[in-house]
């Protein structure tokens, strides 16, 4: 009984404060796999049968994961694997190759690391092949068991599968999908992406190869969703040792997600990124304000937290620009309304920069051509401009067209912020024309 007792007994707040937050950020960082995954069942059902077929019965398959980034494509596709691998026979035969086209940026990367992972390093040795489809069927060759009746079935992960297309002449995905049809070997080609026209990026013997099976993740949940999402990943589960506190602070995240401030925060967050990896930065922020002093996120604390995860950068730098360059990025906005968008030349952001100074008796804007160029170039170090035509054509450097990076919103608001902004030249910002 006594001990009974002492199990139930409160923890010490610092104790469970420490609990909580190696709890959630586990939750948080370390990306969890739920037992089954929500809102994409049939998914998850359509891919483990896929996949099965070439891990027990030997058949060859090939499939795309396609959906925006943070929808859940690299979940489900871990979810299946792991349901998977639960069966003894596929846990002890299946091999794994796990590509990346950030990466294994050409076909000769990708082949030594499939060389690495598929564990033939030695088999390969020193052999020299004439094409990456003869050093591709190699490896699979060897990869027959000691009967040499039958391969182990090979399962190829290729994340940013698009990248793969700007490989020359397509090799790679050209010989996988040729291996998956041709049923030289079990072999299961899934392809992850987040470009919804991934197979216009395909060559028409890469496309006639491929099974055109594809699994569309179009994660898009409702507002009400998505705050409920929240409140599921910041709430502590039945199992807390502290079961008082564990109340304690679920009934504080409650109230959190129904205060009128957190809702707006929360709505800005949700227009700009539906993906719940944003939203993840967000609730960790929040949790790092947490303390033995302060045992609860407060509305306070969320929106400070949203504040920082919305800080543009960009508009962040205009802060750090000289009045010239300031003057320049002026010069460009009015353009880029006079001419709606197109290109510019620095011998236009002069000309219309010309203008302003022609309006004021003060000398204080009065800089040299060779000035005007260097602050120029600044801004294009800065990424803030860029060229349009990006080929090796040589035009002179006042004449290459280029495009301004920011719009109109984030120059408006660097303005207000500006240290010591001179008055005239807020004015002329906010004149509807030069």
């Amino acid at each position: 009984m006594s001990k009974r007792k002492a199990k139930d007994a409160p923890l010490p707040v610092g104790k469970c404060i420490s609990e909580v937050q190696d709890i959630l950020r586990k939750r948080l960082c370390h990306q969890q796999l739920p037992d089954t995954p929500e809102g994409v069942e049939a998914q998850h059902k359509h891919l483990l049968e896929l996949l099965k077929r070439t891990a027990v019965h030997g058949e060859s398959n090939s499939v795309l994961i396609v959906g925006p980034r943070g929808s859940g494509k690299t979940m489900l596709l871990k979810c299946v694997l792991r349901d998977l691998l639960e069966e003894k026979e596929v846990e002890r035969n299946l091999l794994q190759v796990h590509l990346n086209g950030l990466l294994q940026t050409d076909d000769r990367i990708a082949l030594q690391e499939m060389t690495r992972q598929l564990h033939l390093e030695n088999v390969v040795g020193d052999k020299v092949f004439g094409s990456f489809a003869e050093n591709l069927s190699f490896l699979l060759e060897a990869l027959k068991k000691g009967d040499r009746s039958s391969s182990r079935p090979v399962l190829f992960v290729l994340d940013e599968f698009d990248l793969f297309a700007h490989h020359k002449n397509q090799t790679l995905l050209y010989n996988l999908f040729d291996v998956s049809q041709s049923a030289q070997a079990p072999v299961a080609v899934v392809g992850v992406t987040c470009r919804l026209d991934v197979l216009e990026l395909l060559e028409k013997r890469v496309k006639s190869r491929f099974s055109h099976r594809q699994i569309h993740l179009l994660s898009n949940p409702t507002f009400s969703q998505y705050l409920e999402r929240v409140q599921t990943q910041l709430s502590l589960q039945d199992d807390f040792p502290d079961k008082t506190f564990a109340q304690d602070w679920n009934a504080s995240v409650k109230t959190l997600c129904e205060d009128k401030s957190v809702e707006d925060a929360l709505q800005r967050h949700y227009n700009s990124s539906k993906n719940f990896r944003s939203n993840h930065m967000l609730l960790m922020l929040c949790l790092s304000r947490v303390s033995v002093a302060k045992p609860a996120i407060k509305p306070a604390d969320l929106l400070e937290a949203s504040k920082m995860c919305l800080i543009d950068a960009q508009a962040n730098m205009l802060h750090g620009l000289s009045i010239l360059e300031l003057c320049l990025i002026i010069a460009m906005k009015h353009l880029n309304d006079v001419y709606e968008g197109e290109p510019f030349n620095l011998q236009m952001v002069h000309n219309e920069f010309k203008k302003f100074l022609q309006r004021k008796s003060n000398s204080m804007y009065n800089f040299e051509q060779p000035v005007i160029m260097k602050a120029f170039e600044h801004l294009q170090q800065l990424e803030m401009i860029r060229p349009v035509d990006s080929s090796s054509v040589k035009t002179q450097r006042e004449y290459q067209l280029m495009r301004l990076m920011l719009d109109n919103t984030q120059v408006m608001e660097a303005l207000q912020k500006y240290p010591q902004c001179p008055t005239d030249v807020k004015q002329w910002a906010m004149s509807a024309y030069g």
